[in-house]
């Protein structure tokens, strides 16, 4: 499985998992390397195009906003992962 260096990452409990699991191997992405993860550039869109300069006033209206984003590139998936690619 490949990983960010977030800090839970590394903890405690996921090492005496990892002990009781050996076939599961972590590899990490170098410290500050965003462009090697292309959850990042999702990230990225998904402020840019729905909470970019936007007030909600509840937070419902957040995941309302999110969810919709969501559904929206769920339907192009392969325009997703070309854009997610090149998106650094």
């Amino acid at each position: 499985m490949v990983l960010d260096n977030y800090r839970i990452h590394h903890a405690e409990k996921l090492q005496s998992f990892l002990k009781k699991n050996p076939r599961l191997q972590l590899v990490f992405l170098p410290k500050y390397s965003p462009e090697l993860n292309p959850v990042e550039g999702l990230w990225k869109w998904l402020k840019r195009d729905v909470v970019n300069n936007v007030f909600f006033s509840k937070f419902y209206h957040i995941r309302t906003h999110v969810a919709a984003f969501m559904k929206r590139i769920n339907r192009h998936p392969l325009e997703v992962i070309d854009r997610l690619l090149t998106w650094v």
